[in-house]
């Protein structure tokens, strides 16, 4: 089997960067070990859509995500579950470390502004008038009228459904085993023996499957590494009022209200990795050193109940937590190291990551993602 274009991964970027391509004119095969969003890119809730406290380096392809997202659905023909809810990072203390606390607001908020990300400083006032019951704590925050929420498993659906329509063969329980450079194109073998020639090349964008097939491909390892991200779904005694896509300077909490008022609670604590079943799986200690952060912050919601926890998905982190993306040999390329923020990106990074396969150059907006940033990389990047 033979197209322009290999894709190994159907996750969202898979996904995405295909159906962009096919819109391009060229001829993809994606290829998935499991089945569409099984990975990171599915599961249960909402991802944020967010530029708040981002870093600098991704701003740029945030704000063109901005634009995008809310005609994503109308684009791809399937809602993406998309809601424009504002975001707040909630600040308690004076100085947290060298990157935040009170200090640091007015230098955060005009750095996002002149990146075009509209943010503004909230006093304690104007945090209490929008969280009533919020912690007496919590003394500031900076908002950030354009953040939202999507779901990542509509999303990544709708993507491959359009690219689908538009001549992309999906080919789904299929693992591939390695990728092989060729003089001209390179070709995927699965695990069963298939091969799937790239005329063209070989995008690895497995998520966390990508430094394996790294090593396959190009003898190169990338400074990645795997965490399975948790994310706990809850419901409260009393009523959420919790507005906005709500996370923390300096605690490990990141809130969503989904519907019927169940409370999806994450933010950066892991779950563990289950050796016998290959999967990631609950941490006790974690499932409640994250509650405990929420109810610090908001103690009026009363008794909390689990309904679902989740940490069973992989994701692939960046040695600098910030995504990973260039040529490893001529005719193979990566983007990984998404470090549990690369979704809001999705609908531009996508759009760059296609002309870096059509056109072999980084716009200027992907290029601060390239893997020359780390000296033994950028030998083939583009």
């Amino acid at each position: 089997m033979a197209a322009e274009f290999v894709i190994v991964g159907g996750g969202a970027y898979g996904c995405a960067v295909a159906y962009h391509l096919a819109s391009a004119g060229a001829s993809v095969q994606l290829l998935e070990a499991g089945h569409i969003a099984e990975g990171a890119s599915g599961g249960p809730g909402k991802r944020g859509v967010r530029a708040n406290r981002r870093d600098l380096r991704e701003l740029p392809l945030m704000r063109q995500a901005y634009d995008l997202w809310p005609e994503l659905g109308e684009q791809l023909g399937a809602s993406t579950g998309y809601e424009r809810t504002g975001g707040v990072s909630l600040i308690e203390r004076e100085v947290v470390g060298v990157s935040g606390g009170l200090v640091s607001t007015e230098a955060h908020a005009a750095a996002q502004a002149a990146f075009g990300i509209p943010t503004e400083k909230w006093d304690q006032e104007r945090i209490q008038s929008v969280f009533p019951g919020i912690s007496q704590e919590v003394r500031a925050g900076l908002y950030a009228p354009l953040d939202g929420v999507a779901s990542q498993a509509e999303t990544t659906a709708a993507y491959a459904a359009a690219a689908r329509r538009l001549g992309v063969t999906i080919t789904e329980e299929t693992f591939v085993a390695q990728v092989r450079p060729q003089a001209a194109g390179a070709t995927a073998l699965s695990s069963s023996g298939e091969q799937f020639t790239a005329t063209r090349a070989v995008l690895l964008a497995a998520n966390s499957g990508v430094l394996r097939l790294a090593e396959t491909a190009a003898g190169r390892s990338l400074p990645l590494w795997t965490i399975y991200p948790q994310a706990l779904f809850l419901k409260a005694a009393e009523p959420a009022q919790i507005p906005l896509l709500t996370g923390h300077d300096d605690r490990a909490l990141s809130v969503k209200i989904l519907q019927d008022d169940i409370i999806m609670l994450s933010g950066g604590w892991r779950g563990r990795h289950n050796p016998q079943t290959g999967r990631g799986e609950l941490d006790p200690a974690a499932v409640s050193g994250n509650i405990e952060q929420l109810t610090a912050v908001f103690p009026e919601l009363g008794e909390l109940t689990l309904v679902e926890g989740q940490a069973s998905r992989p994701e692939s982190v960046a040695v600098d937590q910030v995504p990973l993306i260039g040529a490893l040999t001529d005719h193979v390329y990566a983007a990984a190291g998404w470090s549990g923020h690369g979704w809001a990106l999705v609908p531009s990074a996508s759009k760059h990551i296609a002309h870096l396969l059509l056109h072999g150059e980084y716009t200027p907006e992907l290029a601060p993602l390239s893997l020359a940033r780390i000296p033994t990389l950028g030998g083939r990047d583009a």
